[in-house]
C-alpha cells in the first residue's frame, strides 16, 4: 500500500486527485496539510486524516511514501523541493513551476533524492491523441504546415449564481498562479502542439482582459519554426460555447478534431487511403491510456521513471515562461536564449 498526504488543496483538481486515490486500491490517503489550515483541516475531517500545521512536520513522518501536490504554483519549487529531499514521491499539477530555473532545481532534487515524479499532463494520454500520432507517424498529411489547438470555458464570467465566475478567486492571482488562462487551461493546448511538431524556435504571446483581472482571461500564442512551420494554442476563461479543438494541417492533408462533436476526421491525398473526395472519419480510436496518478503509482511500485511525461513537463514550463515573457515584452522570445 502506497501511503499519500494531499499538500493542499488549492487547485481545483485537488478534489478529483482526491478520488483518484481514493479510488485506487494500492493508495491509501493518511495525511494533509495546507498553505491555508483552515481549508486543510475542513478537507482532513472530511476524509477522516490528521492534518498537520507544518508542511515540515508532515513531511517527517515515515509513514508517508508520496505526496500530491496541489499548492499555488508559486510555491511549487520550495514544497517539491522539500518533499523530494524528505524521500516522498511526488505527484504534482502542471505547471512544475513558474520559470525553467526553479523546474530545473526542482528536478535536480528530485534526481538526488531518486523519488518517483509525475506530473499530470492528462490529453496525452487521451485515445485521440494516440490516434493522431499515428496518423502523423505515417506521414499520411505530408509535411506538417501548421498546427491549432484551443480550449477555452467560461469560468471568468459573470452569472447570477457566481458573480465572479466559477473559477474560484485566487485562479486570478498573479503572485499565486504566475498567470492567467495560459498558465492554467493553455497548458494543454501548449503541450499538445509541442508533440505534434516538437519545440519551437520562438515564441509570441498576446493576451486579453476581458473580465478585467489582473491576469490574462484570453490568450493567443503562436510557435514558430525554422522550417516555417506554424503552432497556435489559444485559451480561454470567456467563452460559453467554445469547443475544444485540434487542427493538424500538412503539404497532403488535413486532420480535425472537436469541430465541434467528439470525432476525428482526416482528409488526405495520399493514395491507398481515404481519400481527398471528402472528409472521413476515423472510426477506430484507441483506448485511452492510464492516468497519470496511475502512471506515477506503477513508477513507484515498479521503481521507473516517468521519462517522456517529465521532459514534456519541463519543456512546457520553457514554453511558458517565454510566452509570459512575450506578452509582457511584446516582442517574440527565442528559446535558445530562454533556454540558457
Amino acid at each position: 500500500m502506497i501511503r499519500v498526504a494531499m499538500v493542499s488543496f488549492w487547485h481545483v483538481h485537488a478534489r478529483d486527485y482526491t478520488r483518484q486515490a481514493l479510488e485506487h486500491p494500492d493508495v491509501e490517503i493518511v495525511a494533509a496539510w495546507d498553505e491555508e489550515p483552515e481549508r486543510g483541516r475542513a478537507q482532513a475531517n472530511k476524509l477522516g486524516i490528521p492534518f498537520y500545521d507544518t508542511l515540515d512536520e508532515l513531511l517527517a513522518q515515515s509513514t508517508i511514501d508520496g505526496v500530491i501536490v496541489d499548492t499555488p504554483t508559486n510555491i511549487h519549487h520550495d514544497v517539491m523541493i522539500a518533499a523530494a529531499n524528505a524521500g516522498k514521491h511526488i505527484f504534482t499539477e502542471k505547471v512544475i513551476a513558474p520559470t525553467l530555473h526553479e523546474c530545473d532545481e526542482i528536478l535536480s532534487a528530485i534526481e538526488r533524492a531518486g523519488v518517483k515524479l509525475t506530473v499530470s499532463l492528462p490529453r496525452l494520454n487521451a485515445g485521440y491523441t494516440q490516434a493522431i500520432q499515428d496518423i502523423l507517424a505515417n506521414k499520411l498529411l505530408g509535411m506538417l504546415t501548421q498546427v491549432r489547438v484551443r480550449v477555452s470555458h467560461n469560468g471568468a464570467i459573470p452569472t447570477q449564481e457566481n458573480p465572479q465566475g466559477w473559477l474560484p478567486p485566487h485562479f486570478f492571482n498573479l503572485e499565486q498562479c504566475a498567470g492567467g488562462v495560459l498558465i492554467d487551461f493553455g497548458c494543454h493546448p501548449m503541450y499538445l502542439t509541442r508533440l505534434f511538431l516538437g519545440l519551437p524556435e520562438s515564441v509570441s504571446a498576446s493576451f486579453g482582459y476581458i473580465t478585467g483581472r489582473e491576469v490574462e482571461d484570453n490568450a493567443v500564442v503562436t510557435l514558430r519554426y525554422p522550417n516555417g512551420q506554424l503552432g497556435v494554442v489559444e485559451a480561454g476563461f470567456v467563452n460559453r460555447f467554445s469547443p475544444f479543438t485540434i487542427e493538424v494541417h500538412g503539404t497532403e492533408g488535413s486532420l480535425l478534431y472537436g469541430t465541434p462533436e467528439s470525432t476525428l476526421l482526416i482528409r488526405t491525398a495520399q493514395s491507398g487511403i481515404p481519400g481527398d473526395d471528402a472528409w472521413h472519419e476515423i472510426a477506430t480510436i484507441p483506448t485511452d491510456r492510464p492516468s497519470d496518478f496511475e502512471q506515477w503509482v506503477t513508477h513507484i511500485q515498479q521503481g521507473t521513471t516517468a521519462t517522456e511525461n517529465i521532459q514534456i513537463a519541463r519543456e512546457l514550463t520553457l514554453l511558458m515562461e517565454a510566452a509570459n515573457i512575450s506578452a509582457r515584452t511584446d516582442r517574440p522570445v527565442s528559446l535558445s536564449v530562454q533556454a540558457h
